[in-house]
C-alpha cells in the first residue's frame, strides 16, 4: 500500500506547489497592483451589452453562438491529447478499436464543423 501512495506523491507535490503559487500570486496582485478605477475600466465587455440593463432587452445571439462553437472545438483538443498519449501503451486490439473510435468522433465533429460553416455561423458580418 505504501508503494501505491508513493506513485501519487509527485502529483500531490505538484498540486501543492500550484496551490501555493496561485495563492501567492493573487495576494501579491491584490497588494501591489495599482488601484485606479475609471468608468472605462468598470464598463462591461466580452458580452456586447451592459450587465445591469433590463434582462428582457434584445441582444445579438452571435456572441453565444461563437462561445458555444469555441467550447465544442476546444473540447476536441481536450479529448485528443490524453487519447494520443495513451494510444501506444494499449494492447494492439484495443488500440485499433480506440483509433477507429477517435476517427469516428473526429468525423462527426468535422461534419458538424462543415455544417456550421455552410450555415454561415462562423461569419461575423
Amino acid at each position: 500500500m505504501e508503494a501505491y501512495f508513493k506513485e501519487y506523491l509527485p502529483i500531490v507535490i505538484f498540486l501543492g506547489i500550484a496551490a501555493v503559487l496561485g495563492i501567492v500570486f493573487i495576494l501579491f496582485a491584490s497588494v501591489l497592483a495599482p488601484k485606479s478605477p475609471d468608468p472605462e475600466k468598470l464598463s462591461s465587455y466580452e458580452c456586447g451589452f451592459n450587465a445591469f440593463d433590463d434582462a428582457r432587452m434584445k441582444f445579438d445571439v452571435r456572441f453565444y453562438l461563437v462561445s458555444i462553437l469555441f467550447i465544442i472545438f476546444d473540447l476536441e483538443v481536450a479529448f485528443l491529447f490524453p487519447w494520443a498519449v495513451s494510444l501506444m501503451k494499449l494492447p494492439a486490439d484495443v488500440a485499433i478499436f480506440s483509433f477507429w473510435s477517435m476517427m469516428t468522433f473526429l468525423g462527426v465533429l468535422t461534419v458538424g464543423f462543415i455544417y456550421e460553416w455552410k450555415k454561415g455561423a462562423l461569419e461575423w458580418e
